[in-house]
């Protein structure tokens, strides 16, 4: 199933897909962010997905510039979905992250049936948060030492919300 956000579609990641998304990933400002000690590796991992995730690429005239997925708990007491995003550096700060980012959202929320949506950047990641912002969502706390860098390091994350009732659509 195709989205579609007002600049750009997101498809279903194929194995076709993976030079692209290593391509990506291996992009020094991606990443900084994404970690993927061997691009080719992650980008398979994305494509081949994990129960519960629906990984994409994000698509604008007819070039992956991204990647995105959504992730899902179906417990019906905590139920709620997670997102996750990358756009190729020379798309950063040009409202891409943030389009792809809603439509996703608007699917997960209008399709999917889900109240909640959580997105959780790196602390020091300006950029996306100030997308995911645009988007609706609201920080709701620091995650410390919650992700392992390459050379071993913790980093803090910030846990983002959005209710279904505050995407800006």
């Amino acid at each position: 199933m195709e989205l579609h956000g007002r600049y750009v579609t997101l498809r279903p990641a194929t194995p076709e897909d993976i030079p692209a998304i290593a391509d990506i990933l291996a992009e020094p400002e991606v990443a900084r962010w994404w970690t993927a000690p061997d691009p080719v590796v992650s980008a398979r991992e994305f494509v081949e997905g994990e129960p519960d995730v629906d990984p994409f690429v994000i698509v604008e005239d007819g070039r992956i510039i991204g990647i995105i997925m959504s992730w899902e708990e179906t417990d019906p007491e905590y139920r709620h979905a997670a997102i996750d995003v990358s756009l190729t550096t020379d798309m950063h700060g040009r409202g891409r992250g943030s389009d792809a980012v809603r439509a996703l959202a608007g699917h997960l929320i209008d399709d999917r049936g889900h109240h909640r949506l959580t997105i959780d950047p790196e602390v020091v990641n300006a950029r996306a948060i100030s997308a995911y912002t645009k988007v609706g969502f609201r920080p709701v706390g620091v995650l410390r030492r919650y992700q392992r860098q390459p050379d071993g390091s913790w980093v803090d994350g910030l846990l983002m919300d959005l209710l279904a009732d505050e995407l800006v659509r």
